[in-house]
């Protein structure tokens, strides 16, 4: 996927976070009722197809094949819908983090950054599954490709979609609205982060901290690096690990 990116070094500089929100020289302050209503409306959108991975997507009926073409679709369409907005405040994507500069630089942290994360994943994962909360259900195991290349390029492919859709949703846009309408970075890192760990119910109790938590580390990196491409190669990592190369191993 390739979007339209725009960089003014004003990007999260020092001043109110809503004001380091806004791009451009026609750009607008919104109304708190207006980022209220949209935020809102945004979170409708998403909560309950996300809400139904607890139910549903953890019964393992649809074939992977199936369930990949529909999160792709599902994803390029909310990302539309963030352009479509960005577009009416007279937003450019550099609000949400989409920005060229220093893209090389970018990519190479979050490939760095990738090991630890996978690690500490890892080691969090375990230590709440002894602690006693659940992990996946058995049946989880249809969300996973069969080993035949095509299933194998198709979850590649979602991967990466999955990747910079979502980072774009929970990351970019959601930190962009929620910090304005809460008045509180902090708050709108928790709550980008909590929505995210929302869609991986079937992973148990263990797998929504984990991945809350995971939530979290890429929210920091993205406000420290002002940059989504870093949680973007940092988020396909752990797909791609998790999805597509450890269900190739041998048993």
């Amino acid at each position: 996927m390739s979007l339209p990116v725009t960089y003014s070094h004003h990007v999260f500089a020092p001043h109110t976070w809503r004001a380091l929100m806004q791009h451009g020289p026609s750009a607008e302050f919104l109304s708190r009722r207006q980022e209220l209503a949209e935020t809102g409306v945004f979170l409708l959108l998403i909560m309950p197809s996300m809400a139904l991975s607890f139910l549903a997507v953890g019964q393992g009926r649809l074939p992977f094949s199936l369930a990949a073409v529909a999160t792709v679709l599902r994803d390029v369409g909310l990302v539309a819908l963030i352009l479509l907005l960005l577009s009416r405040d007279r937003q450019t994507v550099a609000a949400i983090g989409w920005v060229r500069r220093g893209a090389g630089r970018e990519i190479a942290w979050g490939i760095v950054l990738s090991a630890p994360v996978l690690v500490g994943m890892s080691a969090l994962a375990a230590a709440l599954r002894a602690a006693g909360l659940s992990g996946p259900r058995s049946s989880a195991s249809g969300l996973l490709p069969a080993p035949t290349p095509g299933e194998v390029l198709l979850a590649v492919a979602l991967v990466a979609v999955v990747a910079v859709a979502e980072e774009t949703i929970f990351r970019g846009y959601l930190i962009l609205r929620s910090a304005s309408v809460l008045r509180s970075r902090p708050w709108a890192v928790v709550l980008s982060s909590a929505v995210f760990s929302v869609g991986h119910g079937y992973e148990g109790g263990a797998g929504v901290l984990t991945v809350g938590t995971t939530g979290l580390v890429f929210a920091v990196v993205y406000l420290w690096r002002r940059s989504l491409l870093a949680p973007i190669v940092m988020h396909f990592s752990v797909d791609l690990v998790g999805i597509v190369l450890v269900p190739l191993l041998p048993r």
